[in-house]
């Protein structure tokens, strides 16, 4: 397929930069050009180094590029706004520091970009795969996040030249069904696209080969991720958050798991997509002592998989 396969630090267990127990960012980067990436994402905002020279050098050293920036936070909280684009101007300010990522043939939108999730609301967190039951924003919050999401896409683009693309993700207040049908109708194409993920899809109920389908003309990144049935059906019958649940294993290597990934290579042909995905595979760092090996049996499965 005319796609580039990445990585992201969340398979180390990187989520939250002041968990004590992360991996230095030397060994992340070490272990996934040992697994045979080229690309990976920078992880949550203060992971890496905000200094261009120390973060491209040691790309340099491992053949590597940077597909992504993220900010994963609070996009609802008026008050988070000042951070929102001061963390929008630092990360698109490294982003355009370091040496391009390679363009692939047919790309709607030449990368890095900038994913876009919202994090941060413990009610919601609880209620992470329960459509049914978790609460959702009234309209005057809806809106205002909208407002923050546009604020920091257009200063992405406008100022950088990077793609901002939203990101739904368990545990957010965007990650349902009804909620991303409403935020493409929101959001016009031409200040964000999308960045669809198929375990949290799945996590939210969703079926990701038939949400890629439906998104396609919104898609300009993929992630992948696999998920354990068995612990997911344990999960979701106790209250606990989302990466409680990640700790017990609900995310797999991709091919383990419950997602038909021959399906989804079908959609996504369909669909023409091309350009990057990213593996993804959250966990406790505790437990990342199996990263090296999970992120090499993911690119691997998806080797003979055709990708």
């Amino acid at each position: 397929m005319p796609v580039q396969l990445c990585t992201a630090p969340c398979c180390w267990g990187v989520d939250d930069v002041r968990n004590p127990h992360l991996p230095p960012w030397r060994q992340v980067l070490g272990e996934a050009a040992t697994a045979g990436y080229r690309g990976i994402e920078l992880g949550p905002y203060g992971y890496l180094p905000l200094d261009a020279e120390t973060v491209g050098a040691a790309l340099a050293e491992h053949d590597l590029s940077v597909v992504a920036g993220t900010i994963f936070d609070n996009l609802v909280d008026p008050a988070n706004l000042p951070s929102l684009l001061r963390q929008t101007h630092d990360i698109c300010t490294l982003l355009k520091q370091l040496p391009p990522l390679p363009v692939q043939p047919g790309q709607r939108f030449t990368g890095p970009y900038l994913v876009i999730i919202d994090w941060g609301h413990e009610v919601r967190d609880y209620s992470a795969g329960h459509p049914d039951r978790a609460p959702r924003l009234d309209d005057g919050q809806w809106q205002q996040m909208m407002s923050h999401i546009r604020q920091i896409a257009e200063l992405a683009w406008q100022h950088y030249g990077i793609r901002a693309v939203i990101h739904p993700h368990a545990g957010g207040y965007l990650e349902f069904a009804d909620e991303l049908a409403r935020l493409v109708q929101d959001i016009p194409a031409d200040v964000a696209g999308l960045c669809l993920d198929t375990g949290h899809l799945y996590y939210a109920g969703m079926d990701p080969v038939a949400a890629l389908r439906t998104y396609a003309a919104r898609l300009d990144y993929v992630h992948f991720k696999d998920i354990d049935a068995q612990v997911f059906d344990q999960v979701l019958g106790e209250r606990i958050t989302f990466f409680a649940a990640c700790a017990r294993g609900v995310m797999c290597p991709i091919g383990q798991g419950v997602i038909d990934y021959p399906a989804l290579r079908t959609a996504l042909e369909d669909i023409d997509y091309h350009g990057y995905i990213t593996l993804e595979q959250e966990r406790d760092p505790r437990n990342a002592g199996s990263s090296l090996d999970d992120v090499a049996a993911s690119r691997a499965y998806l080797a003979r998989t055709g990708f």
